[in-house]
């Protein structure tokens, strides 16, 4: 059976609040792992009036209290941001107070735009320039001590949380083959490298302690309903999202609405379109078909679904249609 997992922003709505998000974040991994999700990952983004999730290692703690087998994790860390001790010590502290349930992704985005980004980095050049760096020591620092180890990150030294590079460029697929890490692409936002970075991980892959063979996880936006009509309906606060984005007026996680028509440009509806060009939007048998095609064309070991609605109801019962959707393709296999 293919894994299911489900990546979070703790997304902040109209007329909500932070802790509403929280609680919201905390009720959804509850039931990704009632329901069979291999993981649940939350993502740092910084400065949007719609993401509660900026404190990423605080909320995967919130998370995984709440829940007892599933793997929580980053989805990602942007690395550039930290340093890698702060980052080492954070997740081995999680690794102690949730052992074997930990998982640490990471980006070289900003996660925000340019301004908070100098606030959060100071360089943000040098930064960005020393990701590989930044990288191989947090992988040192996670591993086992050596007799000639200056630096320990207590927690985190030997605690070996595994990492996962994150990417939406041919740069991560590149550097995650040749480090023997594991790969996840956010086809969920950017598509178009999607396949060519596949390949190049693919071929680049070399075995490593943490992985013999490559291992790629894909993302996509989700939007489940009982009807094709609803789960469009739903999926109009993401296009509505996405567009805010576009025109660098974030707000808040809008409800729904009837028809975009009106709301874009027309070349805003093709930007936003493309962005979701591998989104699964619609009624079970919909899901289930585009699930198929999205994965017969990446031949993923795992996909990892984001699913921005905005009533959490209606998000709960997206969730549950996407096991019974990864349960109707297992049986079909």
């Amino acid at each position: 059976m293919l894994p299911f997992s489900v990546l979070d922003l703790s997304p902040i709505t109209e007329g909500g609040s932070v802790a509403q998000s929280l609680e919201n974040s905390r009720r959804l991994a509850i039931a990704a792992e009632e329901n069979g999700y291999r993981r649940f990952w939350l993502a740092e983004h910084h400065g949007m009036k719609g993401i509660a999730s900026a404190a990423t290692s605080i909320v995967i703690s919130h998370v995984a209290s709440a829940t007892q087998s599933i793997r929580v994790g980053s989805g990602g860390i942007m690395l550039p941001n930290h340093s890698p001790l702060v980052i080492a010590e954070q997740f081995g502290t999680l690794a102690a107070l949730y052992p074997g349930r930990i998982d640490l992704g990471l980006g070289r985005a900003p996660g925000t735009d340019m301004r908070t980004a100098q606030a959060l980095r100071r360089n943000m050049e040098a930064s960005s320039n020393n990701f590989p760096n930044d990288v191989v020591e947090l992988q040192a620092l996670l591993g086992p001590v050596s007799e000639d180890q200056k630096i320990i990150a207590v927690p985190g030294a030997d605690s070996n949380v595994p990492i996962w590079l994150l990417g939406s460029s041919h740069f991560s697929a590149h550097l995650a083959g040749m480090l023997g890490l594991p790969f996840a692409f956010a086809s969920h936002f950017a598509p178009d490298m999607l396949l060519s970075a596949l390949e190049i991980y693919r071929e680049r892959f070399t075995p490593s302690p943490q992985l013999d063979k490559p291992q790629v996880m894909v993302g996509v936006m989700g939007v489940a309903a009982d009807t094709d009509e609803e789960a469009n309906y739903l999926f109009t606060s993401m296009q509505q999202s996405f567009l805010a984005l576009r025109r660098n007026a974030r707000g808040r996680f809008p409800p729904p609405v009837r028809s975009m028509e009106g709301l874009w440009t027309p070349d805003e509806k093709i930007f936003v379109d493309h962005a979701m060009s591998y989104a699964v939007v619609g009624g079970p048998e919909t899901i289930r078909r585009k699930i198929a095609s999205f994965v017969d064309l990446t031949r993923a070991d795992e996909l990892i679904v984001s699913m921005p609605i905005f009533d959490m109801e209606k998000r709960l019962h997206s969730l549950k249609l996407f096991a019974q959707a990864q349960a109707d393709l297992a049986r079909a296999a």
